[in-house]
C-alpha cells in the first residue's frame, strides 16, 4: 500500500480538494482506496459517506496522528490518502513520515500563505529524511487565476523553493460543486472538465514516478 500525506501550517490552502480528487484518482483506476481524516471538521470523512453509492467508493476512515498509525487500514488496500489537520506542525509531520511514502504541501497563491508555508518547509527541513531529501515532498499550487499578476508572481516565488513545484491547479468553482456530491473532477468527462483533469497530470506523474 502506497500511502500519500497531505498536509500544510495553514489552513484554506486546499488539502481537502487535494485529498479527496487523489483518492477519487485512484479509485476510478480500480484501486482499492483509503481516505484517513485526521482533521477535525471531517471534511474529508463527509466527501467519502456521501460517495458510498457510486461506482467507484472511497472508504473514508477518522484518524487521529500518532507513531502507532493514524487508523487501522483494512488488508488490500492499494492507496491510502491522509488528510492531516491545519496548522500541523513539524513535529507532527514527524510522527507521519514512517507511516508515509510521499508528502504533498497545497499552497494558495497568497502572501500569508506564501509567507506561512516557507516557515513550514523550513520547519521540514530541520526532520533528517527531509532534509537529506530522503523523502519525496512536493509543491501544489492551488486555487489559481493564470491571468492575475498575483498568481504569476506566487508561482515564481514557488518555483525558487527547496522542494518542487509539481503542478499548478486552477481556480474552479466545480470543485466546490463537486465536492458537495461526493464526487471528484475525474468522475466527469466533458471538454471543460478535461482541461482542468490536465492540470493534475504533472501531480499524478510524480506520484508514479515515487511509487
Amino acid at each position: 500500500m502506497r500511502t500519500i500525506l497531505v498536509a500544510s501550517s495553514k489552513g484554506g490552502c486546499g488539502k481537502t480538494t487535494i485529498a479527496t480528487n487523489l483518492a477519487a484518482f485512484y479509485a476510478d483506476a480500480g484501486k482499492e482506496t483509503v481516505l484517513v481524516d485526521c482533521d477535525r471538521q471531517a471534511s474529508s470523512l463527509h466527501w467519502a459517506q456521501k460517495r458510498v453509492d457510486q461506482s467507484h467508493p472511497v472508504l473514508g476512515m477518522a484518524g487521529r496522528i500518532s507513531a502507532r498509525g493514524v487508523a487501522k487500514i483494512p488488508e488490500g488496500c492499494k492507496r491510502c490518502v491522509i488528510d492531516t489537520p491545519a496548522g500541523i506542525r513539524a513535529s507532527e509531520i514527524a510522527e507521519l513520515l514512517p507511516q508515509a511514502h510521499v508528502l504533498v504541501i497545497p499552497v494558495m497563491p497568497s502572501i500569508i500563505d506564501l509567507e506561512a508555508t516557507e516557515h513550514f518547509l523550513a520547519e521540514l527541513q530541520t526532520l533528517p529524511e527531509i532534509k537529506r531529501r530522503k523523502f519525496p515532498v512536493a509543491i501544489v499550487a492551488n486555487r489559481l487565476k493564470p491571468w492575475t499578476n498575483a498568481s504569476q508572481a506566487a508561482v515564481e516565488r514557488m518555483a525558487a523553493w527547496p522542494v518542487p513545484l509539481v503542478a499548478q491547479l486552477r481556480d474552479s468553482q466545480g470543485y466546490v460543486l463537486m465536492a458537495g456530491l461526493g464526487r471528484s473532477i475525474f468522475d466527469y468527462h466533458s471538454e471543460h472538465v478535461r482541461s482542468h483533469q490536465d492540470d493534475w497530470t504533472p501531480l499524478l506523474k510524480w506520484l508514479k514516478k515515487h511509487d
